[in-house]
């Protein structure tokens, strides 16, 4: 079976290629692949190379297909796994099967397997660990960003906290307490607030940060002040831009008790010096953002730490545990990640989109594989939409559903889309 795929030779080396996948075993299970969501994990790994952790050494020689956060359809069974998977069903992945401890992963690590691509083989390892997870629904974009979703998951379900002369760590946010989330209003933190007030374990107080005043208004309408306030939560939108004292936000804490549990959304030294200023006694602070610079680091309070014993923990990834409460809670009507999303495109858009993704505004980028698409902010929409029918209509769809996509959109995107070459 011939597949088209955006493969990995080296440093800043992307290509968009036709091969054949290797033959059918008893082992085999192929999918085909309806969308994947950009990631900056996959910048990373491209402006690496081999020199990523996860990339093989002869990737030169070995390209792979990048790409981790996708949805698709199963479209062939070997004997082997036909007891658990049928034909037609559809499927997530969760890349970090962890097998026997392997940092492998699709997207990373495979000559035939990643999201940025129009049929693909599943590895043996992802399967044994059972890694590829069904998903029942014919709204494929939600399922691409299970993954992202899984790692917002994961980081609240790693928060941790103590009790004083007790060696006893109870997992999760404190319930009822101080949430902070700063650099908050990009893709997964705008994730990460639509958790918070959704999931069964709130906090009484949430703060959201960021230095960028359209971004926090844009976030603001979508997850209102009111809404969270239904959900018992009091909700503030700061722009930390101008403020100088680090540990300002602390008075919006009732008597300056601080915040129990702060997440960063990005690796800049100010933000976590930040997080680090305004921790309440045995607060944790989650470095979410994975740096690029391996050598990345701030200044961090040992006072504190010894005598307030604020502590640090991060997640780089969620589980398949992570992935099924994510769909089932977007089944249950509790979660909606379509506000991550900001552009689509098709699969020949995906190498110098990929390659600029941090020079490119806004959140998500959807890539539709089997589509001819150049990369287009749903915001464009409208100015497209003058000259292009199907533009035209999606911009209608978008602006009845908030400026937001969804599966209405995605539905006519995937019949009127010109199927790529």
């Amino acid at each position: 079976m011939k597949t088209k795929a955006v493969r990995l030779y080296g440093k800043n080396d992307l290509r968009l290629e036709e091969f054949e996948l290797a033959p059918f075993t008893d082992d085999s299970v192929i999918c085909e692949v309806i969308n994947d969501s950009l990631c900056m994990s996959s910048y990373k790994a491209t402006i690496q190379g081999a020199d990523h952790v996860r990339v093989p050494d002869n990737v030169h020689e070995n390209p792979i297909i990048i790409g981790h956060e996708f949805c698709g359809k199963i479209v062939h069974v070997g004997k082997n796994w036909a007891h658990k998977f049928k034909v037609g069903e559809g499927f997530v992945i969760q890349p970090a099967h962890m097998y026997q401890g392997s940092l492998e992963a699709p997207g990373y690590s495979y000559r035939e397997c990643g999201g940025d691509a129009t049929y693909v083989s599943i590895p043996w390892e992802i399967l044994t660990m059972d890694c590829l997870i069904p998903y029942h629904s014919d709204v494929y974009f939600l399922g691409s960003l299970t993954e992202p979703l899984s790692c917002v998951i994961a980081t609240f379900h790693a928060m941790y906290h103590t009790r004083d002369n007790e060696y006893v760590h109870d997992m999760g946010i404190v319930e009822g307490g101080n949430l902070a989330l700063l650099a908050s209003v990009g893709p997964m933190g705008l994730a990460a607030i639509d958790y918070a007030l959704h999931c069964d374990r709130k906090p009484k107080l949430m703060v959201v940060t960021d230095i960028d005043d359209a971004r926090l208004k844009r976030a603001a309408s979508i997850y209102t002040v009111e809404h969270a306030k239904e959900m018992g939560i009091e909700l503030h939108y700061v722009n930390t831009r101008d403020i100088k004292d680090p540990a300002e936000l602390r008075k919006l804490t009732k008597d300056d008790h601080g915040f129990d549990d702060v997440i960063c959304f990005a690796p800049v030294r100010a933000v976590v010096e930040q997080g680090d200023a305004i921790l309440a006694v045995d607060g944790c602070f989650n470095f979410f953002a994975g740096p690029s610079d391996r050598n990345f680091s701030a200044m961090f309070n040992f006072y504190d730490v010894h005598y307030k014993r604020t502590h640090v923990t991060a997640t780089s990834h969620g589980n398949t545990d992570d992935m099924r409460e994510a769909i089932a809670m977007m089944n249950e009507g509790k979660l909606n990640p379509a506000a991550m999303v900001t552009h689509i495109g098709g699969l020949d858009c995906v190498a110098e989109t990929t390659k600029n993704l941090p020079n490119i505004p806004g959140g998500k980028k959807l890539i539709y594989t089997h589509l001819s698409l150049p990369l287009t902010a749903i915001d464009d929409f409208a100015e497209k939409g003058k000259t292009d029918p199907l533009f035209r209509e999606l911009d209608e769809i978008t602006k009845r559903n908030n400026g937001l996509w969804s599966g209405e959109a995605e539905k006519v995107l995937l019949e009127k889309g010109k199927r790529i070459d």
